[in-house]
């Protein structure tokens, strides 16, 4: 009876909402008696407000720099170094901020925002060049990966120092090793058997990798790494690669020469049993991760952005008053997504465990007598 009420109270309430936030949309839309339709807005002066797909589109693309915030018309943030080879003017080295956040041109170069993302391009039309600079991907998935190295270094330290060895584990130690040991359990042995400590290092390799990666893009200000393709790609790739040298002659059998399928299904078998393992397997990989996390930052920028739509819209009451559905919102996805950075770091490490198993054994009988061993 209780869920009941409180049910019909959140419908009330949102019919209420809905209804009042409706009369001042339709009135903003209603042209003026002495003046036609359409020519209202072709007279009107453009003016410049808050754009929601720049900002959305601005954080889960690469950059030349870090954004956190504006305060009094200025960015707050730092830029990177940018770094230009080519053969007419040899190596330019300078910092993004002599662009002026694309305007301005510096040393015949300039930066150009395009629908996905920045580009840097000569004002020179034959100009050739190679543009080496360090974006804040590359920046932060370096900065990710001197911490991870540093974090499994020491603990290795540690461990050959005696301690988690002869005495409880402590500090960091206390902290991986049941994320260790649930990757060696629950990922490795499983599918891979009595050969998962071959494999093992490059497994949690991964899984640490995509999980520090996603834990800093949640950060706000930072960059979504995980959330660009290329980096995705060349995990996908990477993956790839282990797996094609862990197949055997039996793998590929099965592949080139289905047993027991009749000749005429074989023609159209094989075709889709090859674009499997070359093409979808490595493809889900990198669609799975790179789409999860993009969705998720989407989601949390644009319940941000709602106030500042509605403010600009329909005035700082209605984006005063947004913020009771906003900011709970965007608590809980952002809660979410804590979770979704873990999960899917372990759907990538575990859907590669299996498609190495896979390629290793070739049946699904052995394959199965591994998993239980």
């Amino acid at each position: 009876m209780a869920v009941k009420s409180f049910k019909s109270l959140l419908v009330a309430v949102f019919s209420v909402f809905f209804v009042v936030l409706s009369a001042p949309v339709l009135a903003q839309h209603e042209p003026a008696e002495h003046e036609p339709a359409g020519q209202e807005a072709e007279h009107a002066p453009k003016k410049e407000g808050f754009d929601a797909k720049e900002v959305i589109f601005g954080h889960i693309m690469d950059g030349h720099d870090f954004h956190f915030f504006d305060w009094n018309g200025h960015a707050v943030g730092f830029p990177l170094p940018v770094i230009i080879y080519s053969q007419q003017k040899g190596v330019s080295v300078f910092m993004s901020s002599k662009f002026e956040h694309g305007h301005a041109e510096y040393n015949g170069y300039k930066l150009v925002k395009e629908e996905i993302g920045e580009k840097i391009v000569s004002s020179d039309p034959n100009e050739q060049f190679y543009d080496l600079s360090l974006t804040r991907n590359v920046v932060q998935m370096l900065l990710a990966l001197i911490i991870l190295v540093w974090i499994l270094i020491s603990i290795a330290k540690a461990y050959g120092k005696g301690l988690g060895v002869t005495s409880a584990p402590k500090g960091k130690q206390n902290f991986f090793e049941p994320i260790i040991t649930f990757v060696r359990d629950e990922v490795a042995v499983p599918n891979l058997g009595a050969k998962s400590p071959k494999y093992l290092p490059f497994l949690l390799t991964v899984f640490f990798f995509i999980l520090i990666n996603n834990i800093f893009g949640l950060v706000p200000g930072s960059a979504n790494v995980t959330g660009n393709i290329a980096f995705t790609v060349v995990l996908g790739i990477i993956a790839f690669i282990v797996i094609l040298f862990s197949s055997n002659r039996h793998y590929w059998g099965h592949i080139f020469n289905p047993p027991g399928v009749p000749l005429g299904v074989k023609f159209i078998l094989v075709p889709v049993e090859l674009l499997s393992a070359v093409l979808i397997k490595p493809g889900a990989l990198i669609i799975r991760l790179f789409a999860n996390m993009v969705a998720g930052h989407i989601i949390i920028i644009c319940l941000i952005s709602l106030i500042f739509v509605f403010t600009e819209k329909l005035g700082q009451g209605f984006g005063i008053g947004s913020t009771v559905i906003s900011i709970p919102f965007t608590i809980f996805i952002y809660f979410i997504e804590i979770l979704v950075a873990f999960l899917q770091a372990f759907i990538f490490t575990m859907l590669t465990a299996v498609f190495i198993s896979q390629a290793m054994e070739g049946d699904h009988g052995h394959g199965e007598e591994a998993a239980h061993h």
